[in-house]
C-alpha cells in the first residue's frame, strides 16, 4: 500500500475535498471494479484513492472543458506544463489579467494547464468562477509571494494520471461507461444552504434545483444496474428529502467551510454523504 503524501490535488477547488478525503475514505464500498468521478474538480478522494493502492482503474470526468485539459496536458506533457508555468512571474498582475483575458487554442494545451493554474495560484480566496460567457472573472487575490510551482507534485499527478481516462463529459453521460461492480462518486456544485450562500458557477450554465433531481434519477438507475453510489452534498431540507428512499443511506459529516472571505465564517459545518450501500469503514 502506498503512504507518500503525494500525490495530492493540484488546484486549489471551491467545495474540493482534500480536508476531508480521510473521512470520505471511510464511506466506500468494501470493493469496486473501477472508480468513477463525473466531477471531478480537484480529484481529493482520486488522490487518496491512488495512495492508498487503490486509484489505478478510473475514470474522471467534468464538464470543465480548461480543467480536464489541464488534468490531460499533466498527465501527457507535464515537462512542457511545468517549464511554461515556471517561465510567467509569481504574483504579478499584470500577467494575471492577461491570462484571465485569454484563452489558448483549444489544440494548446500546455499553455492552457500553465494558464488555469496560474490563475488558480494567485487568483482571490482560491475561487473557480466563470461568467455567463464561460471567462474566468476571479480578481487577482494580491497574495503573499511564495513558491508557486510544486514540481514534486506535479511529476506524482502525471504517474498517477498514466493509466486513468479523462473525459470532457455532462454528469449523465456516467452511465454509458460503467458496469456492475463499479463505484461512482458525484460530487456535485452543493444545493445552497441560504440565498446568499450558494455557489454553482464552475460552468456557464451553474447547476439548478432540476440538475439535482437528475442526478438522484441516475443514482437509482446505477443502483438498478449493480454500480455502488457515493454522493456529496449540503445539509438542507432539500437534499434529505431528494434522497429520502429505502435505496438511500444518508450520513452526517463534519466538514470546513472555506469559501466565504469572512474569518467567522470558515467553520465546520454538517455535510451529508449519500450512499447506495453499507460503508466499509463504518462500524
Amino acid at each position: 500500500m502506498k503512504t507518500s503524501h503525494i500525490p495530492r490535488p493540484f488546484v486549489r477547488w471551491a467545495g474540493g475535498k482534500h480536508r476531508i478525503a480521510s473521512t470520505l475514505m471511510q464511506y466506500r464500498p468494501a470493493a469496486f471494479r473501477q472508480y468513477h468521478e463525473p466531477f471531478v474538480g480537484s480529484g481529493a478522494l482520486f488522490f487518496r484513492l491512488y495512495r492508498d493502492g487503490m486509484g489505478t482503474n478510473a475514470v474522471l470526468s467534468d464538464i470543465n472543458a480548461e480543467l480536464i485539459a489541464t488534468y490531460q496536458a499533466i498527465r501527457d506533457q507535464v515537462h512542457d506544463v511545468i517549464t511554461r508555468l515556471m517561465n510567467y512571474p509569481p504574483n504579478d498582475r499584470s500577467v494575471y489579467d492577461h491570462l484571465r483575458r485569454t484563452i489558448p487554442p483549444a489544440t494548446d494545451t500546455v499553455a492552457r494547464a500553465a494558464r488555469l493554474l496560474y490563475l488558480n495560484m494567485w487568483c482571490y480566496n482560491g475561487l473557480y468562477r466563470v461568467n455567463r460567457h464561460g471567462m474566468f472573472n476571479v480578481p487577482f487575490g494580491n497574495r503573499p509571494p511564495h513558491t508557486s510551482v510544486d514540481i514534486e507534485n506535479l511529476l506524482a499527478v502525471s504517474d498517477a494520471l498514466k493509466h486513468v481516462t479523462l473525459l470532457c463529459a455532462p454528469f449523465p453521460t456516467v452511465c454509458d461507461r460503467v458496469a456492475a461492480g463499479d463505484w461512482v462518486y458525484f460530487d456535485p456544485p452543493y444545493v445552497p444552504v441560504s440565498r446568499t450562500a450558494g455557489f454553482t458557477a464552475y460552468t456557464a450554465h451553474g447547476f439548478t434545483e432540476d440538475d439535482h433531481r437528475r442526478l438522484r434519477d441516475l443514482c437509482v438507475t446505477l443502483h438498478a444496474a449493480g454500480v455502488s453510489v457515493m454522493i456529496s452534498n449540503s445539509d438542507t431540507p432539500f437534499v434529505r428529502s431528494l434522497y429520502d428512499a429505502p435505496i438511500f443511506h444518508i450520513h452526517d459529516i463534519r466538514a470546513p467551510r472555506m469559501i466565504t472571505c469572512r474569518p467567522d465564517g470558515r467553520k465546520t459545518v454538517t455535510e451529508l454523504v449519500i450512499t447506495t450501500y453499507h460503508p466499509t469503514g463504518l462500524s
